[in-house]
């Protein structure tokens, strides 16, 4: 009977404590770990840098893209996937278009580097992307007779 006290009071004790400091949210080696900061006091993770797209404007307002861009991308895939049905709008190929990043090589970055677009605010969130692992993550881009960059795009060189 004692000891199912003890173990009671351990666990409230634990409980007790995530409700005034909450632990850290888990990810990956390649995630970055952000702290719950539930007084809104200045926090010590960086907020991201989010590239700027290089058109005049994108296809919907940034506060909406930044909350509904999920549901949009699985929206189009479904229409395209399901009905057949392709629009450029709102199409995963025209956002890496608009929002490719490059790199000292001046080529674009694929997802597998930090600086690439979608990354900016998945690696702070911490929220796997998974869209690469069947698309493409940079533009398609001409290949020219350079060497370097046919390296670089993972040609022979």
């Amino acid at each position: 009977m004692l000891l199912r006290r003890i173990f009671i009071l351990i666990i409230a004790v634990i409980v007790v404590s995530w409700i005034v400091s909450p632990p850290l949210m888990l990810a990956s080696q390649d995630e970055v770990i952000i702290a719950a900061d539930p007084a809104g006091q200045d926090s010590r993770v960086p907020e991201p840098y989010i590239p700027r797209g290089q058109g005049e404007n994108c296809v919907e307002d940034t506060d909406f893209m930044r909350r509904e861009h999920m549901d949009m991308l699985k929206h189009q895939r479904d229409e395209t996937m399901l009905k057949g049905i392709r629009r450029e709008q709102y199409s995963l190929r025209e956002c890496i278009n608009c929002h490719a990043v490059t790199g000292p090589d001046e080529l674009p970055v694929t997802a597998t580097n930090p600086d690439h677009f979608c990354r900016s605010c998945h690696d702070y969130a911490a929220v796997k992307i998974d869209c690469f692992q069947c698309h493409a993550s940079r533009p398609d881009i001409e290949i020219t007779n350079d060497v370097a960059a046919r390296s670089a795009l993972g040609g022979a060189g």
